[in-house]
């Protein structure tokens, strides 16, 4: 099918149905579902208590979602292709989500766009659970807690911002490459940025441009391969986040397991990378709400890493505020603290 379009000003109302055979015990149909398409736009709607998701689509192509609304139910947009036919070239713009599950989610990914949304969840704003390359993630707000509460928890708390996560889910072999996420916002979020690899999801770069972070309650900014690959590249450059801190010595001997499908506490209350390539830390500022005793960073198996004007929040108690084991060459420039507050 090509060349479909769902456009104007009304509602779908998916009357918050339950289906006690469906999953979960509780969800029925889908919004809008499609498979196998081409040209396919949804404009100008209001999507509301959504019965499941309220769109999901299926190795479908040059599919824009713009302008639309989507308020309950559980995922916003949910889109999946298949190892031999990845969805490609999906806008997602200027889109308003107020859900009670993953605002966006979805796997085999290719140049897809996500740009100037409002997302707020109360589980992830994006959730990546596969491949994906040439992604964009570009001016958007992220903000929790929810509006709308989870179904099957009923918790608002929104978890991260932006969560890649290939593998996650189940065996979802492919790569996840060239991902910029440029000039976006959170506020109330359990992390800003999670990244985790596992064995059959190599990671290549992925840049962060642009971030302006407050109130980062749970866990810090996670950089991870749980494979005998590293991940190839990171960039975080011109970024600012606030934690609200409160970790304690003992959260500095967590022992870190691997990543399950949500974030977990970490030793470090800024940073915590494992096995990178390449890791480069340019105008970066992280700061604290109130005293943690944790490092700023823990850096473990990173070959090259490059700070450049990295600021940073120190709590008294702290006597090495970075932590670095088995790092190969280590580029220090303008690096210093910021002043306790």
């Amino acid at each position: 099918m090509k060349d479909v379009a769902i456009t104007g000003g009304g509602v779908i109302d998916g009357d918050r149905v339950f289906d006690p055979t469906g999953e979960e015990r509780m969800r029925g149909p889908h919004a809008i579902a499609f498979t196998d398409c081409r040209h396919f736009t949804i404009r100008d709607v209001s999507i509301v208590d959504a019965a499941n998701y309220a769109i999901y689509f299926q190795v479908s192509d040059d599919v824009d979602v713009r302008n639309v609304k989507i308020i309950g139910g559980w995922d916003g947009v949910h889109f999946r292709g298949v190892p031999a036919q990845w969805c490609r070239n999906v806008n997602i713009v200027g889109c308003q989500f107020y859900t009670g599950d993953d605002s966006i989610a979805g796997r085999y990914w290719d140049n897809v766009v996500i740009s100037q949304c409002v997302v707020n969840s109360s589980c992830n704003g994006i959730r990546l659970i596969g491949p994906a390359t040439h992604l964009i993630v570009d001016h958007c707000l992220f903000y929790g807690p929810g509006q709308q509460p989870h179904r099957s928890s009923n918790r608002t708390n929104m978890l991260s911002g932006i969560n890649l996560q290939p593998g996650a889910w189940d065996q979802c072999p492919g790569l996840l490459d060239d991902v910029l996420l440029s000039n976006n916002t959170m506020k109330n979020v359990a992390s800003p940025l999670t990244l985790w690899a596992k064995p059959g999801n190599p990671v290549g770069r992925v840049t962060v441009s642009g971030l302006e972070a407050t109130g980062i309650y749970h866990s810090a900014v996670a950089l991870e391969s749980w494979s005998d690959a590293p991940i190839t590249n990171v960039v975080l450059r011109g970024v600012t986040v606030e934690f609200n801190g409160g970790g304690t010595a003992e959260d500095v001997k967590r022992q870190v397991r691997g990543p399950g499908v949500d974030v977990r506490p970490l030793p470090a209350w800024g940073l915590y990378a494992r096995n990178v390539e390449q890791l480069t830390l340019e105008d970066v500022r992280f700061a604290l709400a109130k005293d943690d005793l944790r490092p700023v960073a823990t850096v473990g198996s990173v070959q090259r890493l490059t700070l450049d004007n990295f600021r940073f929040t120190h709590s008294p108690g702290v006597t090495e505020p970075l932590v670095t084991t088995n790092v190969g060459k280590i580029n220090l420039w303008q690096t210093d603290l910021i002043s306790p507050r």
